[in-house]
Formats: C-alpha cells, sequence, structure tokens
C-alpha cells in the first residue's frame, strides 16, 4: 500500500462526548490538536438510533471554529443539506444508498459553498462511485454499520479504502477518503496506509482517559509512519 499523500485529518467524533458539558469537550480535544470536528445527524429510519439537527449545529458553531463535517445518515438528505450549510456546515457527506440522485446532490451542496461528501456504507460495493468521482470532495467509507458508536472496526473496510484510493489517483486526486468507525490507536496506521486522509474518532478519544494526550499520540504516530515512508 501506498504511502501517505498529504497531511492526515483527525475528526473527533462529537457522537461520544458529553453534551452535558459540551463546550469544555470541544475545547479539551481542541487542545489536543485535533482537525475537525464531525457531527453524527440520524433520523431513526436510515439508521436505528436519533441524535440532532440543524438547530444543534448551529448552537455548536458558536462555540469553536473548527471545520465541521456534518455527516447526515438521513433518508432524502437533499432535503436538508440546505439547512445544514446554513446552520454552519463546511462539509456535508451523505449516504449513497440514502438517495437516488447522488450526483445532483453532490453539486448542489458544492454549489452552496459546502465541500459535498458521499458515505458508503460496508455492504456497498466502492464501484458504484465511479460515475460520481469528479463530483466528490470526500469519500466516506464506512468501516462499522452506521447508527452507533463504539462498534468493532471492520477490516475489509481497509481494502475499499484502497480500491477508493486507486479510483482517486486516476480521476480526483485532490479528494479526501475519510474512514468512521472503530478507528484509534490500534489501527489508524493501517488506515493512513491504505490510503485514508480523514480519520474519525469517537470513543476511543472522548472515553479515554485524556483525550488531549490520546489525540496527540494519534498525531505522532500518523507523523511516525509518513517519516518511514520518505
Amino acid at each position: 500500500m501506498s504511502a501517505p499523500r498529504r497531511y492526515v485529518k483527525i475528526a473527533p467524533s462529537l457522537l461520544s462526548a458529553d453534551f452535558a458539558d459540551i463546550a469544555d469537550q470541544i475545547r479539551m480535544v481542541e487542545s489536543g490538536g485535533c482537525d475537525e470536528l464531525h457531527l453524527d445527524s440520524m433520523d431513526g429510519v436510515f439508521v436505528p438510533n436519533l441524535t440532532w439537527g440543524m438547530k444543534i449545529v448551529k448552537d455548536l458553531r458558536k462555540l469553536t471554529a473548527l471545520p465541521f463535517d456534518c455527516h447526515l445518515m438521513i433518508v432524502q438528505p437533499e432535503r436538508y443539506v440546505d439547512a445544514f450549510r446554513e446552520a454552519g456546515a463546511d462539509i456535508i457527506t451523505f449516504h449513497y444508498e440514502a438517495t437516488p440522485h447522488q450526483h445532483r446532490l453532490l453539486r448542489h451542496i458544492r454549489s452552496l459553498g459546502a465541500k459535498a461528501g458521499i458515505a458508503i456504507n460496508p455492504g456497498t460495493p466502492s464501484a458504484l462511485l465511479v460515475d460520481l468521482i469528479e463530483e466528490i470532495d470526500r469519500v466516506l467509507v464506512m468501516s462499522v454499520n452506521p447508527g452507533f458508536g463504539g462498534q468493532t472496526f471492520i477490516d475489509r473496510a481497509l481494502v475499499k479504502v484502497a480500491e477508493v484510493r486507486a479510483l482517486l489517483n486516476v480521476r480526483n486526486p485532490v479528494a479526501e477518503i475519510e474512514v468512521d468507525g472503530g478507528i484509534g490507536l490500534a489501527n489508524l496506521e493501517r488506515a493512513v496506509q491504505a490510503g485514508a486522509d480523514v480519520l474519525v474518532a469517537g470513543n476511543s478519544v472522548f472515553g479515554s482517559e485524556d483525550p488531549p494526550e490520546t489525540l496527540r499520540e494519534m498525531r505522532r504516530r500518523i507523523d511516525g509512519l509518513q517519516k518511514q515512508r520518505r
């Protein structure tokens, strides 16, 4: 597998944060050097869980200047992307499986001034992205079945990351690959080696004894891997 191609970002998932103390939780991961925040919006239909909508995103936007990657695990995401953008989303990622109009929605998100991401579930082949690839700013490869935090990493996702990287290298090399689900110190280096540019880490960060130090250790391992590959 090829060496990392660019700076690898770390995105703590607020799904695993303590919302009773959310301002301090965000400051805590900021102090650890994270690059963006991952916000999972779930509708209880596309996935068997409910989280937050645009109001929460808008309120959280007041707490930090970090980029917001809003991951929409909802059916008919085209109905909501404008409102998420208005609420403060910098990157809007929807699921390939949640709408029949992926191409139209990718273009619309970019027309709003946001980066457009598309996510694929563990059972969705990467080959389905072939006709969309030039319109994508970010591909999110799910390494767990979406809906809940704290799940076990699916190793087969690394093969899919490598497949997507090969496709992007030919036709859209500036696009990023994000990996979401079960990422932590035990497997982040393998994800980067496979071609990941953005690592979503939820329970492995917020559930650790020292989240800022966990983030710093993640960065040290990524940087060390890149130095070895030079």
